[in-house]
């Protein structure tokens, strides 16, 4: 059922199917042990559920609850995931080239108004709430209305 799963991992399932396509043969996937891995792609959906969630709803007990596992399975998912997930930084997060910016001044040209078609670049900053306040510094993510988040920008 497309829409619940959408509801549930905060993707399509066409969505998560490329992501799994990129990651599943990273090497952090691999087992080592004498037991097998659990699938990557239940991997993969025990992180998308918990990065798609937070305060209460984020926490590793909540997603033990969900997904029927342990709670070092959740930990170990979460943390392979971001770690393949990382691993393609370089392929998919660079500055656009000359043809690039040439279109995304005419999309912004033809979305808005011909004074911002040079304004090829956004910034947005926005508060990530998170589901625990971090052991590290943690009052320095406290934001104004007590809740513990990180402000972050994107161009």
């Amino acid at each position: 059922d497309p829409y619940r799963f959408r509801r549930n991992l905060r993707v399509s399932p066409a969505t998560f199917d490329g992501l799994l396509a990129q990651i599943e043969n990273h090497p952090t996937f691999l087992s080592t042990g004498i037991r097998p891995q659990m699938p990557v792609d239940k991997q993969l959906a025990i992180a998308l559920k918990r990065f798609g969630n937070f305060g209460s709803n984020a926490s590793v007990e909540a997603i033990v609850q969900w997904a029927g596992v342990s709670a070092g399975m959740v930990v170990a998912a979460t943390r392979r995931v971001m770690e393949a997930i990382l691993s393609l930084h370089d392929q998919h997060i660079h500055w656009p080239d000359a043809q690039a910016k040439e279109e995304a001044k005419e999309y912004v040209e033809a979305a808005t108004c011909a004074a911002w078609r040079d304004s090829w670049v956004f910034v947005d900053g926005t508060l990530v709430p998170l589901a625990e306040k971090p052991g590290y510094h943690g009052e320095s993510y406290s934001d104004r209305k007590s809740n513990y988040s990180p402000n972050v920008q994107v161009c």
